[in-house]
């Protein structure tokens, strides 16, 4: 997914599925298959440290979403405005649930005009 926000500005959505697989046959040793986000945002000049608040706020209430195994917010030190959201869900159901929910809804509507 990906699209224009507000002015040639670009929120970058991409999607895979990592599998992990363990052959060393120890019990409890399972394959496990997430689905993996990475969203890049680059703030408006001026706007950094209101978008840093709207992704925070988005991170602690989307944590708490079923099917959520992580979510982590990484910000550049050397380009100034730049932001990454990697998030990890225990299913493409439980994204799109996501997606389609309050935080990811609120959180598009309110960094429109900061990016």
């Amino acid at each position: 997914m990906g699209g224009s926000l507000h002015g040639g500005s670009k929120v970058i959505m991409k999607e895979g599925t990592p599998e992990r697989k363990h052959e060393s046959g120890r019990p409890g040793v399972e394959e496990m298959d997430l689905a993996v986000v990475a969203g890049i945002f680059f703030a408006k000049p001026g706007e950094e440290e209101q978008l840093a608040y709207a992704l925070s706020r988005y991170i602690v209430l989307s944590r708490m979403e079923s099917g959520c195994r992580n979510i982590d917010l990484v910000t550049s030190v050397t380009v100034k405005g730049l932001f990454m959201v990697w998030e990890k869900w225990e299913s493409h159901d439980h994204r799109q649930a996501h997606f389609e929910g309050d935080a990811a809804t609120a959180m598009a509507d309110g960094v429109r005009d900061l990016v």
